[in-house]
């Protein structure tokens, strides 16, 4: 009997011996005069059992029958759930097995078929987070996760996620490569479906910071900054009006490297599930299942319902700004060169002034190159390159390699057969002078 059963008897016994009136009792146990009329005929039959809940030691009427347990246990222990904790394991077997159980069900059922051990709950130090901006697309967070999505099953790829400060709104997208292309390619779309946000935070990565390049140990003595020119992004975020802010460390975006963390777990295992092995699939299962669960339990109202999303206007031409651009002088033969290709300025494009002029050269996400010239793009074709006569060279002979040099002055010379040293003197005309 419960310390609570026990303080209600009291007072009904003080009830039952007219002690306190019914009223009394019934506002000393939160309950109505009715309940507290049947308590006490209750007590008159049943004496102290009165209190106790009918159904104490008895299985519950809501209870699983424990064969749905083992059936779900068994499925569970299949390969391809492996890894599965309570709440995913549960969603899937109410979603893809039609076994409707919560997830303290399946947990406690999992624990009981070793499927899974409950943490220790730790006290932790509390963090403070950053409150999240007021207003949807007023802060971006984007960022890139490289793991093993497909468990050797394909190719390796890397996950491309944009996600809302706001509302944690997730944009996402698979690739091969971390690259600029890849990476242009998840803005395009990004910006077709919700317009231009305010900025975007991302970690200081090369391609979206151009680290300056300096002797070692210069920082440490100048302590200059010097501005360097931007990335291929960071100049296409300047031309869409976009701000770009960079964070210092990995817990500064904690909201994208916290969905990185549940993507690893659900969204691994969700690929898994549907027998997921090429980069196609993987997208298709990311837009039409994961992003759609996360839409759906994740996200959040904004504080404030106004979009800061801005649209796209005419002036911003996302083929052009979402390119590789480079800038090239035209030869006075009206030619480019590009990627050790040589091209040629179309005669009706040519226009005066052009010749010796600095031109922009855009090559798009599709491949395809432009060539622009102020506001205006001027046709171009590829033209062939005249190869060079290669001249064979001659081979030349082989020389024997010399050996060291040796003199022979003083060939068939004998010391004892030559003349005396007087002699050779007188021979050469010598005269000495008095003081010798």
């Amino acid at each position: 009997m419960t310390q609570q059963e026990r303080d209600r008897l009291i007072a009904l016994n003080k009830a039952h011996q007219k002690l306190i009136t019914q009223r009394e009792a019934a506002e000393e146990l939160g309950l109505s005069i009715r309940q507290v009329r049947r308590l006490l005929e209750a007590l008159h039959e049943q004496g102290d059992k009165a209190v106790l809940h009918g159904l104490r030691g008895r299985a519950s009427n809501r209870k699983i029958d424990g064969s749905i347990e083992q059936q779900a246990m068994k499925i569970l222990s299949a390969p391809v759930y492996q890894g599965f904790g309570p709440t995913l394991a549960a969603e899937y077997l109410a979603s893809r097995h039609g076994i409707a159980a919560s997830k303290e069900t399946v947990r406690q059922w999992m624990i009981r078929a070793k499927l899974w051990r409950g943490n220790k709950q730790r006290v932790r130090q509390v963090h403070t987070w950053r409150p999240r901006r007021s207003r949807l697309g007023e802060l971006v967070q984007w960022d890139t996760s490289a793991h093993d999505w497909l468990e050797g099953r394909g190719e390796k790829l890397c996950l491309i996620a944009m996600i809302d400060d706001a509302t944690s709104r997730l944009w996402a997208q698979f690739a091969r490569h971390d690259s600029t292309a890849e990476n242009m390619s998840l803005l395009w779309s990004y910006l077709q479906k919700f317009g231009r946000p305010i900025s975007f935070y991302t970690d200081k990565a090369s391609i979206f910071q151009t680290s300056p390049k300096r002797p070692r140990g210069e920082w440490s003595v100048t302590h200059e900054w010097v501005e360097m020119p931007p990335t291929q992004i960071g100049r296409a975020l300047q031309e869409l009006g976009i701000g770009w802010i960079a964070a210092h460390s990995p817990q500064a975006k904690g909201r994208v490297e916290r969905n990185f963390g549940t993507a690893q777990d659900r969204l691994v295992k969700g690929l898994r599930v549907a027998g997921v092995t090429t980069l196609e699939q993987a997208n298709q299962y990311l837009v039409n299942d994961y992003l759609v669960w996360w839409e759906r339990e994740l996200t959040v109202e904004a504080d404030n319902p106004d979009d800061a999303h801005r649209p796209l206007e005419t002036s911003h031409h996302l083929a052009a700004s979402l390119s590789h651009v480079e800038t090239r002088q035209v030869r006075n033969d009206y030619t480019l060169r590009w990627e050790g290709k040589l091209y040629r300025i179309e005669r009706p494009a040519v226009v005066a002034g052009l010749r010796g002029a600095n031109v922009r050269m855009e090559k798009r996400l599709d491949g395809s190159l432009a060539v622009r010239h102020g506001e205006r793009y001027l046709a171009i074709q590829q033209c062939g390159v005249p190869d060079k006569p290669k001249v064979p060279l001659a081979k030349a002979a082989k020389r024997p390699r010399p050996g060291p040099r040796v003199s022979d002055w003083d060939k068939n010379f004998d010391l004892k057969k030559g003349p005396k040293l007087w002699q050779a003197a007188q021979a050469s005309g010598y005269r000495p002078s008095p003081a010798e």
